[in-house]
């Protein structure tokens, strides 16, 4: 069960915007009312939407824990010669610990794939925590030819219990600068952070209130200057949260790391019929409010195939430009969106970016296309957000930023958020989705014909900062916010984890092509 403990006086809800000094007296019981309570139904109960399986206390020993060497898989059943396409693949894995032994609970996380290297070829297995020790792993047969089984030990369940630890326990695991400036020259800087306690302030500390989505935001109040001289905000520092034990479950001799080979290659034959050599997508046109099938799809000679609808590639400048003609992109989000303004601007080159002289990191950015109409948008979200120091006046809400959009036929909003929000409790992250939620039903509402395609956050971070496990609940909180409303996903957890490239935040062209192929095949459904 999931406990989140946050400290927050009992006077700082205030009507009024602007910024303001807070009392350094707290209450303990305003979190519930604020942060929870207030939330939309599907976002409320945190406790069943990131349930994990817990792991009993180790006493400490290092030995006791899952090692990746030693944890073995195998097949369901007996072997076969071949396997038919368009059937499944199941495995039995069974948790071993540094000694050898079986586990006898669950709560690791591994990644499992089905890769077919000579085809290019790659989809997510369904991993089933039995929660005895053993898992159940399940891959869909979706092309002709080999295949092999591939599973990674991501964490421990020991591993996941410090992190868990770590989010129930800690306020923040960063904090950030907030440098202030007087109209005489003055300047200070000080310490800002999602919440008053994390600002390390001795006495007040200034508040910033989105009038637009309640979002707050909180500095250490400085010596002498007031709160609204606030002019600029950078990432600050990684605060130490770990033990040495912590460290040692966490290290990277034991973390995303593969098992030994349990199964050997299988071969699927193709389908009889017009010999068949993969699965096809559906016939269904891509369009918000599809239900997402587990996979939502697989790579095959390098090509993402969507299993929820009929995605298609856009391999040529003009067929990009025909389909973006006459559309406005408003991107916001993190840098793993950016990637997908720039895979655009660097493949199109009759997209000219527009130079807004801001800061890079940050945005706003802009490019425009006058012959076919196209205006491409892509700005961060507000803060938390770990950043080279930049304007605040540059740091705009994602639903102050929804909120001033007309919306209509030619519009596209692509939101991408997650990455900056795993260093700080789930409740933060779920916040913030309350009122973008809200913004975008707004939007939604005045104008039905505005696309809204929600990018989930992929894998790549493997620290206590930015585990995977913590990405992994981000995701479901994505999901969960914007479940019954009509917008599309880009599961780029699921792009990012089905072939056998190296992990990054920032993924490779090859995977950032194929998202934005998706993205583009919701614009232009065939």
């Amino acid at each position: 069960v999931f406990y989140f403990k946050m400290s927050w006086t009992d006077n700082i809800i205030y009507r009024a915007p602007g910024p303001r000094p807070v009392s350094k007296y707290v209450s303990n019981s305003v979190e519930s009312l604020f942060l929870l309570d207030s939330l939309p139904q599907e976002l409320s109960n945190l406790t069943h939407l990131l349930y994990w399986p817990l792991t009993p206390g180790d006493r400490g020993d290092f030995l006791a824990s899952t090692s990746p060497m030693t944890s073995t898989y195998h097949l369901r059943g007996p072997a076969q010669d071949t396997y038919a396409l368009g059937g499944y693949l199941e495995v039995v894995l069974v948790a071993r610990d540094h000694q050898g032994r079986p586990k006898t609970h669950g709560g690791d996380l591994f990644q499992a794939r089905l890769l077919g290297p000579e085809l290019r070829a790659g989809v997510p297995g369904d991993v089933q925590d039995l929660e005895n020790g053993t898992y159940l792993l399940s891959f869909p047969l979706l092309w002709a030819g080999k295949a092999q089984v591939q599973v990674r030990l991501i964490h421990s369940s020991e591993a996941v219990g410090v992190l868990r630890r770590i989010w129930e326990e800690k306020r923040a695991t960063v904090d950030f600068r907030g440098y202030f400036q007087g109209s005489s020259g003055v300047t200070e800087t000080v310490i800002c952070n999602v919440d008053p306690h994390s600002t390390g302030a001795k006495g007040h500390t200034c508040q910033y209130r989105d009038v637009v989505s309640g979002e707050l935001w909180f500095c250490a109040q400085p010596p002498t200057l007031p709160c609204n001289s606030l002019v600029a905000h950078s990432s600050g520092s990684y605060l130490k949260v770990t033990t040495p034990r912590d460290e040692a479950l966490l290290a990277g001799k034991v973390t995303d790391k593969l098992l030994p080979q349990g199964v050997a290659p299988i071969l699927i034959r193709p389908a009889t019929t017009e010999n068949i050599s993969r699965v096809q997508s559906p016939q269904t046109k891509c369009r918000p409010g599809l239900l997402a099938p587990k996979p939502s799809g697989f790579y095959h000679q390098d090509v993402w195939h969507s299993l929820s609808c009929s995605g298609q590639s856009f391999p040529t400048v003009d067929s990009i430009l025909g389909c973006l003609a006459g559309h406005i992109m408003h991107m916001m989000g993190d840098s793993t969106l950016r990637q997908w303004w720039e895979y655009l601007c660097d493949t199109v080159p009759s997209l000219k970016p527009v130079d807004l002289h801001s800061t890079y990191q940050v945005g706003p950015l802009m490019a425009v296309e006058t012959t076919r109409g196209i205006v491409l948008h892509w700005r961060a979200h507000s803060w938390p957000l770990r950043s080279q120091r930049t304007p605040v006046a540059s740091l705009h809400s994602v639903a102050k930023e929804l909120e001033g959009l007309a919306g209509g036929p030619h519009t596209v909003v692509v939101l991408g958020l997650g990455a900056h929000f795993t260093t700080f409790p789930p409740s933060i992250f779920a916040r913030r989705l309350a009122g973008i939620r809200a913004a975008v039903m707004a939007l939604l509402e005045r104008e039905p014909s505005t696309l809204v395609v929600i990018k989930l956050a992929n894998t790549g971070y493997k620290s206590v900062y930015g585990s995977d496990w913590f990405t992994l609940q981000v995701n479901r909180l994505l999901r969960a916010a914007f479940a019954g409303l009509r917008v599309a996903f880009v599961d780029a957890w699921e792009m990012t984890s089905s072939l056998a490239l190296p992990d990054n935040i920032h993924p490779r062209k090859l995977i950032v092509s194929n998202e934005v192929n998706l993205l583009l095949s919701f614009i232009c459904p065939t």
